[in-house]
């Protein structure tokens, strides 16, 4: 038995080395143990506010960010609709000077038609009337020659006179 109870000698020995032990790590090591832990401890919830500030801070950033390509987005549009609606509206008032200067265009045709039309009326009266005195004069020579036929014409004419 003795192998498994120590001796009371032993007992005391080991119960009095355990307690100046206990004393020299009471005095000297635990408390810069404890503050060791207690500044672990601090830094781990530090660490931890950290990380949930940051996480907090990316899900702001992250809707910021989503909210600011949103609104790019819009404005993108915007100025889409808008380019579109200048593009339509240019075009339009192409359309609508085009038409315009056309239009000026085929009435100053028309105008320069009916005035060489004009002229050409003109010029036509007076070669018909050329002709026509030529042919007249012609005739009269031919047929009044004489100074009886002469006569006759003139008493034909005074007669007409009369009767109008």
């Amino acid at each position: 038995m003795d192998l498994i109870l120590p001796g009371s000698g032993l007992i005391i020995w080991q119960l009095i080395g355990f307690l100046a032990l206990l004393f020299l790590l009471t005095k000297f090591a635990w408390k810069p143990i404890l503050a060791a832990l207690d500044e672990r401890e601090k830094s781990i919830e530090d660490a931890l506010k950290s990380a949930e500030i940051a996480r907090n801070e990316m899900a702001n950033l992250k809707a910021e960010n989503e909210k600011i390509l949103h609104e790019a987005k819009i404005q993108r549009d915007e100025m889409l609709h808008m380019a579109t609606e200048s593009a339509k509206q240019i075009v339009e008032e192409a359309k609508e000077k085009a038409q315009k200067e056309g239009a000026i265009m085929i009435e100053n045709a028309k105008q320069a038609i009916l005035t060489e039309k004009k002229a050409a009326v003109e010029e036509v009266k007076v070669l018909v009337a050329t002709l026509s005195l030529d042919v007249a004069e012609k005739l009269i020579k031919k047929n009044y020659a004489t100074d009886a036929a002469q006569k006759a014409l003139v008493e034909e004419f005074v007669k007409d006179l009369k009767v109008n």
